[in-house]
């Protein structure tokens, strides 16, 4: 699960790590009114509109109605024009953005709606650093990721200058120790107060990360000041979904309007499911069949659509919605329902697809292929439905003749 920059930046806050104050805006008043205050209690005349959706790279993308627009646009006006002038920048912004489409390298040429905007708080930068505190699943433990190359996406780092990245694993018995923190910092050229600061800000934020369940906490620019020290200019969080449940208060914070209409709803069904860049669309018991299903598709010549696993003990219910998932992507031009039915009897599967195809349509081929508990039964069920399905006899049978079927 993911988080806005303006959610992030206020979950740090609470945790006593350093961020310019903002405010958060859905509409062009609300963003004008958020102007004087900031400006008033910082005592600096510039202050920041950023776009708020749920990708990176917003800093370089540009608006579909107005190139001319980054999705972070700072604002002057206020060094020699006072207040009034800012207010008026923000208005014409404001204005602009919201309800605009903004397309970032993270969002694909479709872009994502900007509904919302954080206005903040100008701040004179002297250094720009990166930041990250991600979950590394190979070893069950949090990585702190550090790099001079503050306001550059990190994948380009790794790919030009790795030697400019800093790592250091934390033990979870001890948390990010004080040596370590410290080395981090003098990695990054910290010094003075700067480097105190710094040293707070890593165990800080390395706490943070633990104590809040996330999966990734980017911060990219993390700023020093002109004056020593060190704030999160920017703010990335993604949890670990299988600890929400201990959180109650971020799932609060959850946006669906920024999620995957269908990964939304296989959430609601407790299905398993990501979106890929193919055309056939697959339906599979268990996450290793489903693999396997996937890489025979490709082995044929095909793409696969989706990655769904409807898991061993779905119901009808369950499999229609799984089967509405996929036959609701435009790009699907063929399906393959592949089960083996263990805990899963073949005849529910049936029966599920049955009642989704009456229900929504069939326009693409679809291919099925059955095996296990009650196969015999389900096969009669799909053929007795009168739909058009063409029969499996194995796993690279159906994938052969569902790739033929879509081209």
């Amino acid at each position: 699960m993911k988080i806005h920059e303006y959610q992030a930046k206020a979950l740090m806050a609470e945790r006593g790590i350093p961020v310019p104050e903002g405010t958060v805006a859905t509409t062009v008043e609300e963003a004008v009114a958020a102007v004087r205050p900031l400006i008033e209690r910082s005592g600096n005349p510039v202050v920041v509109v950023k776009s708020q959706i749920h990708a990176g790279g917003r800093g370089k993308g540009t608006f579909k109605e107005h190139p001319e627009l980054g999705g972070v646009n700072v604002v002057l006006d206020g060094i020699e024009g006072g207040i009034e002038a800012a207010e008026a920048k923000v208005r014409e912004l404001a204005e602009a953005m919201l309800g605009s489409t903004l397309v970032t390298i993270q969002t694909g040429p479709e872009g994502k709606l900007v509904s919302r905007l954080y206005i903040e708080q100008g701040i004179d930068i002297a250094t720009e650093l990166y930041l990250s505190v991600l979950l590394d699943r190979a070893t069950s433990r949090n990585i702190v990721m550090a790099s001079t190359e503050g306001g550059t996406e990190i994948e380009v780092v790794a790919h030009e200058t790795p030697e400019k990245i800093l790592r250091e694993e934390i033990d979870p018995a001890f948390g990010l120790l004080d040596f370590q923190a410290a080395s981090l910092a003098w990695g990054l050229g910290l010094d003075g107060d700067a480097h105190r600061n710094g040293v707070k800000f890593l165990k800080a934020l390395s706490d943070a990360a633990v104590e809040l369940d996330t999966d990734l906490v980017e911060i990219n620019p993390l700023v020093v000041t002109t004056d020593g020290k060190v704030m999160a200019l920017d703010g990335k969080m993604s949890f670990e979904a299988n600890a929400l449940y201990r959180h109650p208060d971020v799932v609060a914070l959850r946006d669906e309007t920024e999620e995957d209409p269908a990964e939304s709803m296989a959430k609601e069904y407790g299905l398993s499911f990501i979106k890929l860049d193919g055309t056939i669309g697959c339906m599979v018991n268990g996450a290793g069949l489903a693999m396997a299903t996937m890489d025979i598709i490709k082995f044929v010549g095909g793409e696969p659509a989706n990655f769904l696993d409807v898991g061993g003990g779905a119901d009808k219910d369950q499999i229609s919605a799984a089967f509405k998932i996929i036959t609701a992507d435009p790009a699907v031009k063929g399906i393959f329902v592949n089960i083996f039915g263990g805990i899963m009897r073949c005849d529910t599967i049936a029966e599920g697809v049955v009642a989704a195809v009456t229900e929504v349509g069939l326009d693409v081929p679809l291919v099925v292929r059955l095996e296990g508990t009650n196969v015999e039964l389900g096969k009669r069920i799909i053929d007795e439905s009168g739909l058009n399905v063409v029969s499996a006899h194995d796993m690279k049978d159906g994938a052969v003749k569902i790739v033929e079927l879509a081209k």
